[in-house]
């Protein structure tokens, strides 16, 4: 077998449960796609029950048996996370929940809260949602980071993008707060005795929807660039490692393994200095606390 892993390594799952924002297209179905089956129940969390039928038809064609639940989940708006949060407490415990769903450099563009787009949808939606069901996820939280976090810098004094907005900054900042998020709940979890743990990953450079607000340029030369980068099942590999490796442990960080960490099968990533810096990673998530209202208690 070649090294890394891919999804020919995702065992029977049956009999577990998994959470998978973003479900519903891209790296999020793909993922949903190899899980359900192996076996798994798994809970695709999307703002559009219509696309999210019709991701589930797409899988039952490949996996007739597949378990499937909708949860109504937009991370864009942390009213309507709440009450996703508690429709997950009080339902059956989840055993891995992955945090996929984000956004990739669109127009400025506000949460309902207030908050620039790409912070409030892929870090403070997700900061939110995991805080208030970590206490019913038994066994992995995985979040997803980007090779663009290397580019982050964490920047409080502008968060609803009224001074300045550069759409790249603002997603590699955001990407950024994702890995420090990451390692510093895997540290909570492990001083509070739980058994779960927070594992990273990122896709590479995959072909996904997130390459709908490229220039336009850009956009017209992707279909010339495909055989450079991954594609969207591809780019599932380093989630499906993070969520059901077995070798993985809590504060692992996985993604690509081909140059630059680009394409390839997953295995170890290279997280930079400044996502592994505990003390920015306690202010991220003081502010985080105070800017969602949720205080997850570890």
């Amino acid at each position: 077998m070649r090294s890394g892993f891919s999804a020919e390594n995702v065992g029977v799952q049956t009999g577990r449960r998994f959470l998978v924002t973003g479900a519903n297209a891209g790296i999020g179905f793909e993922t949903a796609k190899i899980l359900a089956a192996r076996g798994a129940h798994v809970v695709l969390a999307c703002r559009d029950e219509a696309r999210v039928d019709a991701a589930m038809t797409a899988i039952r064609a490949d996996a007739p048996k597949a378990e499937f639940s909708f949860l109504r989940l937009d991370l864009a708006d942390l009213d309507q996370v709440r009450d996703a949060a508690a429709a997950v407490l009080a339902g059956p415990r989840i055993d891995v929940l992955i945090n996929n769903a984000g956004v990739m450099i669109p127009p400025r563009t506000l949460t309902k809260q207030g908050f620039e787009l790409q912070f409030g949808v892929n870090h403070l939606g997700p900061f939110a949602f995991t805080g208030l069901v970590h206490p019913h996820v038994d066994d992995r939280i995985v979040i997803t980071a980007s090779l663009a976090h290397k580019g982050g810098l964490m920047d409080y004094s502008d968060l609803d993008a009224s001074r300045s907005y550069h759409n790249w900054q603002r997603y590699q900042t955001s990407k950024l707060a994702n890995l420090l998020t990451m390692f510093e709940l895997d540290r909570r979890l492990g001083a509070a005795g739980r058994a779960t743990q927070a594992i990273g990953c990122h896709p590479g450079v995959a072909l996904t929807e997130l390459t709908r607000h490229l220039p336009l340029p850009l956009r017209y030369m992707t279909p010339l660039a495909t055989p450079f980068f991954n594609s969207a099942a591809q780019g599932a590999w380093p989630t499906l490692q993070a969520a059901t490796g077995a070798n993985v442990q809590g504060g692992d960080y996985l993604g690509p393994q081909g140059l630059g960490e680009v394409t390839g099968r997953s295995g170890p990533a290279r997280a930079t200095s400044m996502a592994r810096d505990p003390k920015l990673a306690r202010e991220l998530w003081e502010r985080s606390v105070d800017l969602t209202g949720v205080d997850p208690g570890i």
